[in-house]
């Protein structure tokens, strides 16, 4: 606000940069401008001020959609004063001369034109939508809106204000509305998860199941290389035993066939010696035994024949060959 010091019978204002004052002098406007430094005298003097800075009007309306729901729209409006001496013309922003602050309350008289302003196009729009809808896109249309009411309001032009900006932070409805709005969405994600969960185990059994399957495929396979494991070697042991035997068998044989033989040329040489032994006389044949009975008795260092025993042994042969005729 503006700085005023009392000298006897004037006074001396100066104000800020960012308030216009204007000095009044026997009703007349004396002069106008930002930041003004003068002398005046209180007794034939007004003095207005009127702030030119950005000014944030903060809001927040009640209303109900067109289902009779309630909701509530949050937010700010930005505005500032384009012509100071024709709003000061409509509304009084005189100050005391002697303390600097303002007589009346003129910005929240200002505030208060522009809130209701506001508040009737937010309450048109809201009792025209429904309540999804206005979750939905409320927000911007709302901003959108209230700013494009405000900017084209012949009123507000008449006092010179001009609106800057409008923002609109939320747009809800109450706790209740709220929640019960937020079940079915929430109803979907749960079901959603118990889906994603189910899923899940679904893949594990399967999985489960894959690798059992797999598991059993394998001892399976495993079984049927033993029992062919085990076929091969007992026909290994059978094609062994079956090869040892026709060992057996021809070694039986060839012994067999060398008995055969050793016989056979035994029993030719028994056949030749008797034919032999046919032919000769008694004293040759007597020398023939004596010889081959002496191969067979241990070593005889003199051998002496009496005459009865060469009587008895040629009686022997004697009676042999007559048993042989």
């Amino acid at each position: 606000m503006a700085e005023i010091r009392n000298y006897l019978f004037v006074r001396h204002l100066r104000s800020e940069p960012s308030i216009e004052a204007l000095h009044y002098r026997r009703g007349r406007l004396a002069r106008a401008g930002r930041g003004l430094s003068f002398w005046f005298r209180p007794l034939v003097s007004a003095v207005a001020e009127v702030p030119l800075d950005d000014r944030e009007l903060d809001f927040r309306f009640e209303g109900r959609s067109a289902e009779f729901q309630s909701v509530s729209v949050q937010g700010v409006i930005s505005f500032r004063v384009a012509d100071a001496q024709l709003l000061a013309n409509r509304i009084d922003f005189g100050v005391d001369l002697g303390t600097g602050q303002w007589l009346r309350a003129p910005l929240e008289r200002l505030q208060s034109m522009i809130t209701q302003l506001a508040q009737q196009v937010v309450w048109d729009y809201l009792s025209g939508t429904e309540l999804r809808a206005l979750l939905s896109k409320g927000v911007d249309e709302t901003r959108s809106r209230i700013g494009a009411a405000l900017m084209s309001e012949p009123q507000l032009a008449e006092l010179g204000i001009e609106v800057v900006a409008v923002r609109v932070a939320a747009l809800r409805p109450t706790a209740e509305t709220e929640k019960a709005l937020e079940m079915p969405a929430r109803e979907l994600i749960q079901q959603e998860a118990d889906e994603a969960t189910f899923r899940r185990r679904a893949e594990a059994v399967e999985n489960e199941r894959a690798i059992q399957e797999n598991e059993l495929k394998n001892r399976i396979e495993l079984a049927r290389r033993e029992q062919e494991l085990i076929r091969q070697e007992g026909a290994n042991r059978r094609r062994e035993a079956e090869e040892e035997a026709e060992r057996v068998h021809i070694a039986a044989k060839a012994e067999a066939d060398r008995v055969g033989l050793v016989e056979t040329a035994a029993t030719g040489a028994e056949r030749e010696r008797a034919d032999l032994y046919d032919g000769l006389s008694p004293v040759a044949t007597l020398a023939l035994v004596a010889r081959d009975t002496a191969d067979k008795l241990p070593r005889i260092g003199q051998l002496v024949i009496t005459p009865d025993l060469l009587a008895t042994l040629v009686g022997h042969l004697s009676g042999g060959q007559g048993n042989g005729d």
